[in-house]
């Protein structure tokens, strides 16, 4: 079996250089980054808000020289915008006025249909999503089935989020908590072709949600690309996370990737421990506990991870990538998460600006 590509969507957060508050300035940056990288920069639902997307690479350095480029074109960007590009889950230094949605069409209509649900002081949330293909929705919906289990052992690696409004939430990852309040936002459902394509065409049609490009899942088939979509992370400022996180989990699909074309059937996990598993890796992390979701037993985080990285083994040697992985996975568990790093940075300075200042330098340094 080929290996599979791997391509990856970071979402940014801009702040002001002098007040570390989120920054409504990127159109601005967008438009100055776009020179280089096109497509490639994009605009997200709030206008202090910058996502960048990677072409399709095939093994993991050259995963690494895209994102790295990538970020210091995007910072740059910032730069000459009175801005700082911060790679966090959500914003240290809260916003001192309520945040811009994005003038556009869709987002305009978006924030009217979920008004609710769209707090413009800690609404903000910033994710990174992994994609792995190239493969029709088929292929994609089989896997996704399969890496239901392992994705709240992926989501403990990738917290990054443990502010909002000027305090500490206690939770590794509060973009969790607070985007799971939109609709899909969850476990995959297990269904094959036809009846995904059916649900999802009521969704819409019932106005659950506004279009198909809403669709949250945490495995998803992409909606604009021949893909599955993986969307459990933070947006980590350390990019060797990222490039860790990425490995993993196309490490753990060329595996059940042989499962499924063997017909084999996928787990069967309940939606209801799937969710309580995901709650603790958001709460706890690397070094809390877990849920094992086959058996419901709570274990420490590192042993669901080393039974993580036992059954991506064999994909991570068939990419080269094994070594790699145990080094990126020893060096995280050792300086600690995103979420560790935060915290880390407040208590040796007392002051959420220097959190900032700290995620930026690390965003940077690519």
């Amino acid at each position: 079996m080929d290996p599979l590509t791997m391509g990856v969507e970071e979402e940014y957060l801009l702040v002001d250089k002098v007040s570390r508050r989120p920054a409504d300035r990127a159109p601005a940056v967008i438009a100055a980054a776009a020179a280089e990288l096109g497509e490639q920069v994009q605009s997200e639902f709030f206008a202090a808000q910058v996502e960048v997307c990677t072409v399709p690479v095939g093994d993991t350095a050259g995963l690494r020289a895209e994102l790295a480029r990538l970020r210091r074109t995007a910072v740059a960007a910032a730069e000459e915008y009175g801005c700082r590009l911060v790679a966090t889950g959500t914003p240290a230094v809260p916003p001192d006025q309520p945040l811009a949605v994005t003038d556009s069409d869709r987002y305009r209509r978006m924030a009217r249909h979920f008004a609710s649900l769209v707090d413009p002081y800690d609404g903000l949330v910033c994710g990174c999503h992994v994609h792995l293909g190239t493969m029709d929705r088929a292929t994609a919906l089989a896997l996704s089935h399969r890496m239901r289990p392992w994705l709240p052992v992926l989501q403990s690696l990738t917290g990054n989020s443990p502010f909002v409004l000027g305090r500490d939430t206690g939770f590794d990852s509060w973009r969790h908590k607070k985007f799971s309040r939109w609709p899909t936002v969850g476990p995959a459902p297990v269904m094959h072709e036809a009846q995904y394509e059916a649900y999802v065409g009521s969704l819409v049609e019932h106005h659950v949600l506004m279009d198909r490009r809403m669709l949250y899942w945490y495995a998803r088939p992409s909606e604009h690309v021949p893909t599955l979509e993986i969307r459990v992370a933070d947006t980590n400022a350390d990019v060797d996370t990222v490039v860790l996180v990425t490995a993993l989990v196309r490490g753990l699909a060329q595996g059940l990737l042989a499962e499924a074309e063997h017909q084999q059937p996928p787990p069967e996990v309940s939606d209801r421990r799937l969710r309580a598993a995901h709650e603790l890796a958001a709460a706890n992390g690397l070094h809390g506990w877990g849920l094992d979701p086959f058996s419901g037993e709570r274990l420490p985080a590192g042993t669901l991870v080393d039974r993580l990285l036992a059954l991506a083994a064999p994909g991570l040697e068939a990419t080269g990538d094994l070594a790699l992985v145990e080094e990126l996975l020893r060096r995280l568990r050792h300086e600690g998460s995103g979420a560790a790093r935060q915290r880390a940075a407040l208590s040796r300075h007392g002051r959420l600006t220097e959190v900032v200042d700290s995620l930026a330098d690390i965003t940077a340094s690519v």
